[in-house]
């Protein structure tokens, strides 16, 4: 069956395709009247200053890297590094890029036309923000498939990668420039975003009293740019790592699981199967005019659902046809019952319609101080949840695809039972991510929707069609929400297929019997620092968003200040200079998390050897999925709790309840959006930057030395 991969670019090919039909679509629709069409110019430009600023900073960092691992590669003659590495690298790297930017692209092209739509029937503002999201979900799995499917015909029939196992180590290698790309573009964006969002609700909403978005705000066209720049470029280059990674993943592992090419067939079969389902389940996402939040949430539950069932249901005959393994087809159903069981569990922490966002809003009637306990409390306790479904999804997984309890054969090498039981792990991630093009195609409207109330707000068009927009925002606050959970979810899979890859590596490349388990003292001390470097980045991340947002807000303060005649709407805001300070401090500060989280991997190998770098790599998993579950889930239930009480509950806008829960959805602004999300890239690119560092770790560390 090896020579069915060209399944990938058919599978591409159609989500290309459905995405330039899905934009071509949204285009179609009226930009609204010209105040309208100014304000969304003025976004545009803003949100590609920051992206051409962004790639120039990142492209010298990606030079300097693709030289170091060109050195290593050649100087070594392939024998620390495959001299495939460094190209892949870039090409990852690429693509990666490539899938924020064309999202960003038409979310900016969107945002008026939804504000449009809105104003002619809820149904058809959501259509016109799903297309929008959809363009980004569809570009996203069909960069990754072309991507995978690309390299993997270049090492087979060009350069002559005969043996699976070398083939899907060299592909596992490949994921580390999307990691990259994927790190700077969510820390960056994350912390421009927030930082404008931060800056524009303490001053204008808390200290002005004036409503979300007024025009009055010199940060609001930033706030605007933000959304874009972070919860679409950044979202759409940190999801396309996901994708890839969870296939690559499972290419190696599938590969020394004894399935040789069937083993790394499955994954990219399944995708291209998860591409034709969200397809059909994009059809099903509507509405009535008369909509709840809930029969919105039921609305893309419906889509969603449906493409889950039917990849399930055409996944049993893919995988007896390719695998003849029932038990791999069980190890799929966990990855797509676990996908759909976490999204459904963030639904309930996050959504108003439910118990603990609403009671986290009536924590408002005692101040701020309760409202941001309650929120980290709500946080603390999701995280039971969803640990409990990605424990379970590994275990019924593991051993329904034939692992077993005992891990080594009698001469002391991984045993074929034990090699079965992580590739099906390795391909519940791969399902739990088989249907991402609609899963992110309702994450993605989000920002749409919300850019389309700002426009609204703005261009003063009647309060019916800013109400409209808001149910639209605040669902899309849920599924942002949703679409995280996946992504960590996933990640915490894939880690763990990347660090059983990790240690097939090095173990391949000495005859000495490492000692990875946890008697070993240098896995006990990777475990600490694996656990404090998600502690780390995580301040680091928040520090940043606290720097970058105080400039904005003593920038604001001193408009209100000096610019007579902004409050009676006689003068307009000097909203480029908020723009500005965003860029800078977004660019400034994002270098210092990225550095991290390449060099602290790299330098514990050199000083610990390869065991303590499994001990960090499962450090920062554990440590790093707790976290991000933690810090996602009470960012969007603050947010939504602000919007609950917006509504109209407990005092409504402008009341003393609606301003302690503004500054609950501040401190919960880059939990969600900059340092939650960025965590799954994290437990990531430590894995692929050791997995590629391997051979110089192996050959050169402290303790070996002593």
């Amino acid at each position: 069956m090896e020579n069915l991969f060209w399944i990938g670019f058919i599978g591409a090919l159609l989500a290309g395709i459905f995405a330039a039909i899905q934009a071509k679509k949204v285009l179609s629709y009226s930009e609204g009247n010209e105040k309208m069409k100014k304000i969304a110019a003025n976004i545009r430009a803003g949100a590609n200053a920051y992206l051409r600023r962004q790639y120039t900073t990142v492209f010298k960092v990606f030079i300097v890297v693709f030289v170091i691992l060109l050195v290593l590669a050649f100087a070594t003659r392939g024998e620390m590094l495959s001299e495939f590495t460094p190209f892949a690298f870039v090409t990852g790297g690429i693509f990666s890029m490539l899938a924020g930017f064309i999202g960003m692209k038409i979310a900016t092209n969107s945002n008026a036309r939804t504000a449009q739509a809105a104003s002619e029937s809820l149904n058809k503002g959501l259509r016109v923000a799903f297309s929008s999201g959809s363009v980004m979900g569809f570009t996203v799995v069909g960069l990754g498939m072309l991507d995978i499917t690309m390299w993997f015909f270049l090492l087979r029939y060009v350069f002559n990668v005969n043996a699976p196992e070398a083939l899907g180590n060299i592909m596992v290698m490949n994921g580390m420039g999307a990691s990259f790309m994927a790190l700077f573009a969510r820390v960056g964006g994350g912390i421009y975003t927030k930082a404008a969002d931060v800056g524009a609700d303490l001053v204008g909403k808390v200290e002005a009293g004036i409503p979300e978005d007024d025009p009055r705000n010199p940060a609001t066209i930033a706030d605007n740019v933000g959304d874009n720049v972070g919860d679409v470029a950044g979202m759409g280059a940190d999801l396309y790592e996901s994708y890839v990674g969870s296939i690559l993943a499972t290419f190696a592992l599938g590969a020394v699981g004894g399935y040789g090419w069937n083993g790394m067939l499955l994954p990219m079969a399944l995708a291209v199967c998860g591409i034709l389902c969200s397809i059909i389940g994009s059809f099903l996402v509507k509405t009535r005019e008369d909509a709840t939040q809930e029969s919105l949430l039921r609305s893309l539950r419906t889509g969603t659902y449906t493409a889950a069932i039917l990849a399930a249901v055409l996944a049993a005959p893919l995988t007896y046809w390719i695998l003849h393994s029932w038990g791999v087809y069980i190890a799929i159903l966990c990855g797509l019952l676990g996908g759909c069981a976490i999204g459904y569990f963030t639904e309930y922490y996050t959504s108003d319609t439910y118990k603990p966002t609403q009671e986290l809003a009536a924590a408002s009637e005692t101040g701020s101080a309760t409202i941001i306990i309650g929120g980290i409390s709500l946080g603390l306790k999701s995280t039971f949840v969803s640990i409990v479904i990605v424990a379970a999804a590994v275990l019924v997984s593991y051993f329904a695809a034939g692992g077993s309890v005992r891990i080594m054969n009698a001469s002391g090498v991984f045993s074929d039972a034990f090699n079965r039981g992580l590739y099906g792990i390795g391909i519940a991630g791969v399902g739990m991510l088989s249907t991402l093009g609609i899963t992110l195609a309702t994450d993605a409207y989000g920002p749409v929707a919300d850019n389309a109330g700002g426009i609204a707000e703005m261009s003063g068009l009647p309060e019916t069609v800013r109400q409209r927009t808001d149910a639209l925002d605040s669902l899309g606050n849920t599924t942002a929400a949703t679409g995280k959970g996946f992504a960590i979810g996933s990640a915490s899979l894939t880690a763990l297929a990347l660090l059983v890859s990790y240690v097939n590596i090095v173990q391949e490349r000495t005859v000495e019997n490492l000692n990875f388990t946890l008697t070993s003292p240098t896995v006990l001390v990777g475990l600490f620092i694996g656990a404090m470097l998600t502690f780390v980045f995580t301040a680091e991340t928040m520090n940043a968003v606290q720097k970058a947002a105080q400039s904005i807000v003593v920038e604001v303060r001193r408009q209100f200040k000096e610019i007579p005649g902004i409050m009676e709407y006689k003068a307009e805001p000097d909203y480029a200079s908020c723009v500005g300070l965003c860029t800078k401090g977004a660019l400034r500060e994002m270098v210092s998390p990225a550095v991290l989280a390449i060099v602290v991997p790299i330098v514990t190998g050199l000083i610990l050897g390869p065991t303590g770098v499994v001990g960090l790599l499962g450090g920062v998993s554990v440590s790093g999925f707790a976290m991000a579950v933690f810090m996602s889930n009470a960012g969007g239930a603050w947010d939504n709790a602000k919007k609950y009480i917006e509504t109209g509950h407990h005092g409504g806008k402008g009341s003393e309840q609606h301003k302690a829960a503004v500054v609950g959805d501040t401190v919960g602004d880059p939990f969600k959006d900059t340092s939650g999300p960025s965590l799954n890239i994290l437990i990531k690119l430590c894995s692929t930057v050791s997995i590629v560092f391997s051979g110089l770790v192996l050959s050169f560390n402290l303790i070996n030395l002593l």
